[in-house]
């Protein structure tokens, strides 16, 4: 799996996925924001790490039965415990809540072996559970059926789509209040740091708004006082 440094993961813990999917959409990628997925938790602060998956298909009841668990080697625990420190556990569920994708047990077992968060686009079980563990987690509503019942645990660290998502294994995944999203592994350097810097212009516009100011020619920046006057508010705010 890619590494991401140090570095880019402080910057993406201080910026929102809503100026990531800005700057992503100045590269042309309009497609990587995780459709109708919500955190368990508010106000957990920002999930960020790479991507370690688990793609499941429709369950085929004869290959289903509860006794597959038995099996050490049953995707859906295997992954669990292969899924290094740092990744974000992501499971591709198909869209599909009527299952659950994971339950506590699972969760608490990644939240203890480091792992920086769990995002399905189906449902997890025990999810009032799951909310109050030290680990960001998204879904898309709570789901008490075990999984067997809607869905077989197919292959590890695959690309996956996830709510409409392309995921490959190693892309940069960060969550926060508005949802999950999508950074190609090899972007995510770049889009980090312009991503820093537009948040940075950001907050000074806030600012500024608050105080009355119009935001023609400041948002975005086509007056050139907007540029001046956002160079003195950095350097006397250190940003």
């Amino acid at each position: 799996m890619p590494g991401l440094s140090p570095e880019t993961r402080a910057k993406l813990k201080t910026v929102s996925t809503a100026t990531l999917m800005t700057a992503l959409f100045k590269r042309g990628l309009r497609n990587q924001m995780i459709q109708d997925v919500r955190p368990l938790k508010a106000g957990g602060g920002t999930m960020v790490g790479e991507a370690f998956t688990l793609r499941y298909i429709p369950a085929r009841e004869d290959l289903n039965p509860i006794t597959v668990f038995r099996d050490r080697a049953h995707p859906q625990r295997k992954a669990v415990e292969e899924c290094p420190p740092g990744a974000v556990f992501v499971i591709d569920s198909r869209k599909d809540a009527r299952a659950a994708s994971a339950g506590s047990i699972l969760a608490t077992r990644l939240m203890v072996r480091g792992c920086a968060g769990l995002v399905t686009d189906g449902g997890f079980r025990d999810a009032d559970e799951i909310a109050r563990l030290d680990m960001p987690s998204y879904h898309v509503r709570p789901s008490a059926p075990t999984n067997l019942t809607h869905h077989q645990a197919i292959d590890i660290n695959v690309p996956i789509g996830c709510g409409d998502a392309p995921v490959f294994p190693g892309d940069v995944i960060v969550g926060d209040g508005d949802g999950v999203a999508v950074i190609p592994a090899h972007l995510a350097d770049a889009i980090a740091d312009e991503a820093v810097e537009m948040t940075a212009y950001e907050d000074f516009v806030t600012e500024e708004v608050r105080k009355g100011r119009s935001i023609l020619g400041l948002y975005p920046a086509t007056d050139e006082q907007s540029l001046a006057d956002f160079a003195v508010w950095r350097n006397q705010n250190g940003r």
